[in-house]
C-alpha cells in the first residue's frame, strides 16, 4: 500500500540561464503587504555566481500597510484581500504589467525541518539519473502528515556504499546509492489560507517560500553559504531562521514573537497607543544601555482620563529595560531551537540578522553575546531598481523571492504528478547538484 504524501505548495520550474523573464512577488507580512514586479536578464556567460543565474531589475512596487495577519498567519481573510489588491493595484500601475501569477512567502504555520533517509540498490555500472531518483524516492516514501503542507524539499546528501559527503553521484560506480531528504513544512491551514487570499486577487500561485530561505537567497553572500551560515528574519509577527551549509539550505525553524510584541510591550510599558509605541521604539528604541539614557528624557503621548493627548517624558533607560528583556527572549529563543536541531552557532559561522525589526539599534552587538559568533545586518544584495526605501533588512524576503526563480530546481519535489522524479534541464554544475521537479505517488 502507498504511503500517503504530504500535501504540498504549487511546484515552479527554474528559469533557464539563458531565458528572460518577467515575475511577480508578494509578501505578506504582519505589518506590511508588498508586491513586486521584476524583470530577470540573463547574466553574460562567466558572470553567474553562485546562486544567481540573472540580473534581476525591479519595475513596479506597490506596498500597502497589513491588515488581517497575525504572527504571520491570514486571521482575516477579507482584510488581507484588501491590502492585497491596493498593494498589486500600485505596482501594476508603476510597471504598467499586470500580475496574473506570484511567488510568495509564509512566516507562520510553524515553519519547521525534518529530515529523510531511503537508499536504492546498484547494479555495479555507472550511476544514472534513474538510479539517483530512485535513491530520492525512496527518501521520499514516509514524507507525510496530514495536517502539514511541503513547502520545500532538497536532497542535501548522497552516500555511495557508505562513502558519505557526495554531492553529485551521477557517473559513480557501486552498490548502493544513498540519499538523505530535507523537508520544510508549515502547518496546513496557514498555506491555504495565504494561498487563498492572493487567489481572491485574481493572481495564480507560482510557489510558496520560506520566509528565513527567501531572506538566505537575498542577503547572503556566496562564502557565507557555502562556510555556514544562520539567517534570522526578524518580523512583526514572527521571527524565523534558517542554517545555510556547504551552499544549501540545512534547517528551518521559527518562532510566533516578533518586532510586533516589542510594541506592544512598550505601550504596555508607558500606557500608551500601539502607533505611538512604534514611533517611539523606531526613533528612540535600544538594546544597549549607555551612561547617557538615565539623562536622556523622550516624550510620550498618553492619553488622559478625559480622552485627552498628553504628553509625558520617561527617561531613555526607561525605554531599554522595556524593550531590552523582549529581544533577549526572541533571540535566546532562536539560539537554543537551532542548538537542540544542531546547528548551534560555530566558530565562523555567521549570524545574518534581517527583517523589520533587526533595526533596532544595538540589536548585532547583543546577538553577538547571546550566540557567541560574528553577527551582521542583512540587506537585500544585487538588486537594481529598487526604491531608496526598500533597500533595507525589511525588505530581504521580498527581494529573495526575486532570486528564488533561478535555484527553483535545486529544492523542488512535486508530490502530486504521476512519473516519478524527473531530473529537469540545468547546467550541471556540482554545487547545483539536483534538478528534481517531480515524485508520484
Amino acid at each position: 500500500m502507498t504511503a500517503p504524501r504530504l500535501p504540498q505548495t504549487p511546484r515552479m520550474r527554474r528559469v533557464p540561464a539563458n531565458k528572460s523573464a518577467t515575475l511577480s512577488v508578494i509578501d505578506v507580512g504582519t505589518n506590511k503587504v508588498v508586491c513586486v514586479i521584476a524583470e530577470l536578464e540573463p547574466l553574460p556567460r562567466g558572470e553567474a555566481r553562485g546562486m544567481r543565474t540573472h540580473e534581476c531589475r525591479v519595475i513596479g512596487v506597490g506596498h500597502q500597510r497589513s491588515l488581517g495577519v497575525k504572527g504571520g498567519v491570514v486571521v482575516d481573510l477579507d482584510a488581507v484581500e484588501r491590502s492585497l489588491r491596493h498593494a498589486i493595484d500600485a505596482a501594476e500601475r508603476m510597471a504598467k504589467v499586470e500580475v496574473h501569477s506570484a511567488i510568495v512567502n509564509l512566516s507562520g504555520g510553524r515553519l519547521g525541518s525534518s529530515r529523510h533517509a531511503g537508499a536504492a540498490p546498484l547494479t555495479g555500472r555507472p550511476i544514472t539519473p534513474a538510479d539517483i531518483d530512485r535513491a530520492i524516492g525512496a527518501a521520499a516514501v514516509n514524507v507525510a502528515h496530514p495536517q502539514r503542507s511541503l513547502l520545500h524539499a532538497l536532497p542535501t546528501a548522497f552516500a555511495v556504499d557508505g562513502a558519505s559527503g557526495v554531492q553529485e553521484p551521477l557517473g559513480m560506480v557501486g552498490a548502493k546509492l544513498a540519499c538523505e531528504l530535507h523537508v520544510v513544512s508549515s502547518d496546513l491551514t496557514a498555506a491555504r489560507n495565504l494561498m487563498l487570499a492572493v487567489e481572491r486577487c485574481h493572481v495564480e500561485i507560482e510557489a510558496v517560500v520560506a520566509t528565513p530561505y527567501a531572506s538566505g537567497l537575498s542577503s547572503l553572500i556566496d562564502d557565507e553559504a557555502d562556510i555556514g551560515a544562520i539567517v534570522l528574519d526578524m518580523g512583526a509577527g514572527a521571527t524565523t531562521f534558517a542554517a545555510f551549509d556547504h551552499g544549501r539550505l540545512a534547517h528551518v525553524d521559527g518562532i510566533a514573537v516578533g518586532g510586533h510584541h516589542v510594541t506592544m510591550d512598550v505601550a504596555r510599558g508607558f500606557s500608551t497607543r500601539l502607533s505611538d509605541a512604534e514611533r517611539i521604539k523606531t526613533l528612540f528604541g535600544t538594546v544597549v544601555s549607555s551612561m547617557a539614557d538615565e539623562r536622556d528624557l523622550i516624550s510620550i503621548p498618553q492619553v488622559d482620563e478625559g480622552d485627552r493627548d498628553v504628553e509625558a517624558q520617561a527617561p531613555r533607560a526607561h525605554l531599554v529595560r522595556v524593550i531590552k528583556p523582549r529581544v533577549e527572549e526572541i533571540l535566546e529563543l532562536a539560539r537554543d531551537r537551532l542548538r537542540n536541531a544542531g546547528h548551534a552557532p560555530r566558530a565562523g559561522r555567521r549570524v545574518v540578522l534581517t527583517g523589520g525589526a533587526s533595526q533596532l539599534t544595538g540589536l548585532s552587538e547583543l546577538a553577538r553575546k547571546i550566540f557567541d559568533a560574528p553577527v551582521r545586518i542583512g540587506r537585500p544584495l544585487g538588486v537594481k531598481g529598487l526604491p531608496e526605501a526598500a533597500k533595507g533588512p525589511a525588505f530581504s524576503a521580498v527581494v529573495g523571492l526575486m532570486v528564488y526563480p533561478q535555484v527553483a530546481d535545486i529544492d523542488r519535489i512535486d508530490l502530486r504528478n504521476g512519473g516519478g522524479f524527473r531530473r529537469s534541464g540545468g547546467d550541471g554544475a556540482i554545487q547545483r547538484f539536483t534538478r528534481w521537479i517531480r515524485e508520484s505517488f
